[in-house]
């Protein structure tokens, strides 16, 4: 006799309407699960002809306004993302088998942002950011090290650290929201959110 195939599960487990709260509620079980840095996420920049690279960088602030990270200006990422200010973000939970994709435009964070987030660094990474030249040839690692340390005596003089100009944030505004949920047997759930103007729409999007 034959055994009559079925699923499991028949309907998505991603709910139509809230891209931003469900954002939220899958944030928080990243921070109970992960054991290393849930705000990681990959962000993705691309030159004006179209030329793209990828790196990781840290989420530090969201919500309605939209997805904001800090970075060095001159480098590598900074310079795409001033010729051609645009991104992709992604977020992968892997103990919890869970992605987040997003898109959309990038603008700069106030100066004022800048300093505040700047200046809540621990003392050392503020030294160590305006110590680097950021993506750009290093001859040696005892050069950069001693810049941070020649930089950290003099600063600690100063009893502060000054943000350097080209040291800012940058916040994606979400246009695209995608979630994606593992499922067993790659048949996996994905729900698109879009935003128009103020309103969002979703769909189901195939595996």
């Amino acid at each position: 006799m034959s055994r009559r195939w079925t699923m499991n599960e028949e309907r998505s487990q991603l709910p139509e309407s809230g891209p931003l709260a469900l954002f939220d509620t899958w944030l928080a079980e990243a921070r109970e699960a992960e054991p290393n840095d849930p705000n990681a996420m990959a962000l993705a920049t691309a030159t004006p002809s179209g030329l793209p690279s990828v790196r990781m960088v840290l989420l530090k602030g969201h919500g309605e306004d939209g997805f904001t990270f800090f970075t060095n200006a001159e480098s590598r990422k900074g310079g795409d993302i001033r010729a051609n200010p645009h991104a992709a973000l992604l977020f992968h939970w892997k103990s919890l088998r869970r992605q987040v994709r997003i898109e959309g435009p990038l603008h700069e964070v106030s100066a004022e942002a800048a300093d505040a987030y700047f200046h809540s660094r621990a003392f050392v990474s503020q030294v160590g950011s305006a110590a680097s030249d950021q993506s750009r040839p290093l001859g040696d690692r005892a050069d950069y090290v001693a810049r941070v340390e020649q930089l950290g005596a003099a600063c600690q003089a100063q009893g502060r650290v000054p943000r350097p100009p080209h040291w800012t944030g940058f916040t994606l505004t979400p246009e695209r929201i995608e979630f994606w949920l593992d499922r067993p047997n790659r048949l996996h759930d994905r729900r698109l959110f879009t935003r128009t103007g103020g309103e969002w729409a979703s769909t189901l999007l195939y595996p």
